[in-house]
């Protein structure tokens, strides 16, 4: 079983910026890749950032340029640096691990965290 828990979210102004984590707990063997995925109110969820060993950090037009994306695999963590956010990046924000974790090939998602960019 595992159990992933993200934080760091909150409410920020336009232009601030944030610091968010995800730790990865349980029946963990390896891990290949880790991805931050957001979801605003009536969106579908959407990739953000994502990094693996072979291929380093990789993000979308969206965010390129604003959001970094590092990891701790002995720590099994991944953290999202969010600079000079704007409102439209307010979301609920999910991270997600590949590899292999018992029987299962990716992590379940967890409850996520909250970010509000708002004046």
């Amino acid at each position: 079983q595992v159990q992933v828990v993200e934080s760091g979210g909150g409410l920020v102004q336009p232009g601030g910026s944030l610091n968010l984590s995800c730790v990865v707990s349980g029946s963990i063997d390896t891990i290949s890749a880790m991805f931050w995925h957001r979801q605003a109110p009536g969106k579908s969820r959407e990739l953000v950032a994502r990094i693996n060993d072979i291929r380093g950090p990789n993000y979308p037009d969206s965010t390129r340029g604003r959001f970094f994306i590092t990891a701790d695999k002995r720590k099994n963590a991944v953290f999202l640096q969010m600079n000079n956010l704007k409102p439209e990046d307010t979301a609920v924000y999910y991270c997600k691990m590949e590899g292999r974790f018992g029987s299962a090939r990716s992590t379940p998602w967890g409850q996520g965290t909250q970010v509000t960019v708002s004046s």
